[in-house]
């Protein structure tokens, strides 16, 4: 519902899921854009997504390729921008 007469309300796209792995109690789960975080570093290995298991509550934080990177921004995935301080 648009709210405007005589225009049609525009569908709600889907939410987007995303299916990830707790390291330590192995859990597979689907987790939405607002459940992971991701930091963007100056190298491969400063840049990494997080989040909370929903099964056994551990922070997990795995490593963010590129075509990770791409893909949790494109889904609205919060994102922050590590500096170098050099």
């Amino acid at each position: 519902m648009s709210g405007l007469p005589g225009v049609p309300a525009q569908p709600r796209p889907a939410p987007v899921l995303f299916t990830a792995a707790c390291p330590d109690c192995r859990a597979r789960f689907e987790l939405s854009a607002g459940a992971l975080r991701l930091a963007i570093g100056a190298s491969p290995r400063t840049t990494f997504y997080s989040f909370t298991c929903p099964e056994c509550e551990a922070a997990v934080r795995k490593p963010a390729g590129e075509r990770i990177v791409e893909l949790l921004t494109g889904g609205g995935v919060r994102t922050l921008r590590l500096h170098s301080t050099v």
